[in-house]
């Protein structure tokens, strides 16, 4: 189980024109919009990196604003975790539970996810908030991911973990975070 104690969501590259092209792209935006809000309610860092942001664009404007940390790590390697300041972060954070959103998914989440593994994260794909250009890509990249030793998940599994329980005034706030 994931727990919010050991967790950090690591956000790659939801950025510029290509954030609008994936497949799913407006369902990407919404999914991971919601993980956001939740890992501010839940207190769940997130580390946020863009793929050479100066050519590429920024990350999407509606999901940077609902990010707690105030500025991305800009990266040029495919794999966030080979940049080092990633590295660094989530040595930082000593969180050992990785859960992995962004674009595209049979690129950059999946050598950051093969990375992750060889440094021995537990690595969590958040499907319903990963995305690429093309459906067979994605697929293939869940695929290779799975392979490799990554768990799958979803944005409302994922919560659901975090909540850990029904009731109470808390239920009913953290409900709020589901519609």
């Amino acid at each position: 189980m994931i727990n919010t104690e050991n967790a950090v969501v690591l956000l790659i590259d939801v950025q510029g024109k290509l954030a609008q092209k994936v497949t799913g792209s407006e369902a990407l935006h919404q999914k991971v919009a919601q993980l956001m809000r939740a890992c501010q309610y839940f207190d769940v860092p997130v580390v946020w990196v863009e793929q050479l942001p100066d050519k590429l664009g920024a990350t999407t404007e509606s999901l940077a604003e609902l990010i707690p940390t105030d500025t991305p790590i800009a990266k040029q390697t495919f794999s966030a975790y080979a940049n080092p300041d990633v590295k660094k972060r989530l040595d930082d954070l000593n969180r050992k539970q990785v859960i992995l959103c962004g674009i595209e998914t049979h690129i950059c989440v999946y050598q950051t996810a093969c990375d992750l593994l060889r440094a021995h994260y537990h690595v969590h794909l958040v499907t319903d908030a990963t995305s690429s250009c093309d459906a067979s890509h994605y697929h293939t990249g869940i695929a290779m991911m799975q392979q490799n030793g990554a768990w799958i998940t979803l944005v409302e599994a994922l919560l659901f973990e975090w909540q850990q329980a029904a009731g109470g005034s808390d239920f009913r706030s953290f409900l709020t975070l589901i519609k």
